[in-house]
């Protein structure tokens, strides 16, 4: 489907959000060194435990390895949840980590990122945050309220 140009500069025009229904944190790490041989397997524990803490509902978890044969060395971690996922992406000979936390409803992922982050310095006191943000997600403009 073609656009018109005034539909289309009306498409990238930034507004405010005034409404939404999810909100997104994001998490990078540098200084990441492995705390334990599976540290894929490990910080995957660390998001189901920091989610178990949460209001979220879990409904599946996997890691996968990469050896550095086909990707760099490192792992991709993922809690899905019923309200949206909890991910990790690491680099580990680079010492890099991301993480993000991506929630939709009444549950606020602040807390889930909160928790990992306490975990991942505890476990690596040299780790350091090097950005965080947090953003809206679903925005959407209006006041809309979902059945439970």
């Amino acid at each position: 489907m073609h656009k018109s140009p005034s539909s289309s500069a009306r498409a990238l025009t930034h507004q405010p959000p005034e409404g939404s229904h999810g909100k997104h944190v994001v998490l990078d790490f540098t200084g990441y060194a492995p705390p334990v041989a599976d540290d894929g397997g490990w910080m995957l524990e660390v998001m189901r435990a920091a989610v178990g803490r949460s209001t979220a509902r879990e409904v599946h978890a996997h890691v996968e390895r990469f050896d550095g044969a086909v990707s760099p060395p490192g792992f991709a971690a993922v809690v899905l949840l019923d309200e949206s996922h909890v991910s990790a992406h690491c680099y580990s000979e680079l010492g890099w980590l991301a993480v993000d936390c991506f929630t939709c409803g009444s549950t606020d992922p602040i807390g889930i990122a909160d928790d990992i982050t306490a975990a991942l310095i505890a476990a690596m006191p040299d780790l350091v945050l090097r950005h965080r943000a947090e953003m809206p997600r679903f925005v959407h403009g209006e006041v809309v309220h979902l059945g439970a």
